[in-house]
């Protein structure tokens, strides 16, 4: 079997002190998260997204008529904001339709991330991007290796963040780069087919599902290993179960000094 893992960012990939600092304090996670697809439902999933993004957001994506809904794209912080799932009931139900249809199709929810630790010069941000794609790696590799030997895993990624669109493109070798390494090196990750592939994900409906999940991942995850947001426990509320109960090897790694982790694989 081949599994597609469409994985989008979560979080934020620069420094964090604390959310009242005047300069660092956008999130106290990052990480890489998405879907996971056996090939043979990967097609019919994106046509699955692509009718239920068109219903959802109608009255959003007939503004932009020049503009093809399958082109279109809602991007995941953007639309589950404490305010939209608090009032939002359809959103609250596509999301859960979402992770029923993905594990339906024998896909699951995946991530991996880390909770940042205080900034330090030696901590940059392509050294924690590499870190956590080289563990997103390793963890499908073993979720692979646990089925068959003939269990494959290739690896969609989002082609750049438009906020840091020089600082990603310097990205893109040393992450193939690091996949290689993973590859052929001491990991000998035998069960990924190709270093990643990266693409645009206007382009893609499947990446424009992960985008979604990974808006909503990144504010569960700082709920659960920070007090600074509480307004984030709504998606405790709505989504924790849920989600807990389609995600497959999935971690993120804590600072000791925050409590337990309640998701899968920690």
């Amino acid at each position: 079997m081949l599994y597609f893992a469409y994985l989008d960012e979560f979080g934020h990939i620069g420094p964090y002190i604390s959310r009242h600092d005047p300069k660092h304090n956008t999130s106290p996670v990052f990480g890489l998260g998405g879907i996971v697809l056996p090939y043979t439902h990967a097609r019919f999933f994106s046509m699955f997204f692509y009718k239920l993004k068109e219903e959802l957001l109608k009255e959003e994506i007939s503004v932009k008529r020049k503009v093809h809904p399958a082109k279109w794209e809602k991007k995941g912080a953007a639309l589950y904001t404490v305010n939209n799932i608090t009032k939002y009931r359809e959103l609250r139900a596509a999301t859960n339709r979402i992770l029923s249809r993905l594990k339906s199709m024998g896909g699951f929810v995946f991530y991996t991330g880390i909770e940042k630790l205080p900034p330090d010069e030696k901590r940059i941000p392509e050294r924690l991007y590499l870190s956590v794609l080289v563990d997103a790696i390793r963890k499908l590799n073993n979720f692979c290796r646990t089925h068959t030997e003939n269990t494959m895993f290739t690896l969609i990624l989002d082609a750049v963040d438009s906020d840091h669109t020089k600082q990603r493109a310097n990205f893109r070798p040393k992450s193939v780069e690091a996949a290689s390494k993973s590859m052929f090196g001491t990991d000998k990750c035998f069960h990924l087919v190709e270093p990643p592939f990266q693409v645009e994900s206007h382009l893609y409906q499947n990446m424009q599902c992960a985008d979604w999940l990974c808006g909503l991942l990144g504010r569960l995850l700082v709920c659960q290993c920070s007090t600074e947001f509480p307004e984030f426990e709504v998606f405790e509320k709505y989504f924790k179960d849920r989600i807990s109960a389609v995600t497959t090897n999935s971690s993120l790694r804590r600072r000791k000094c925050c409590r337990v982790l309640h998701l899968p694989g920690i």
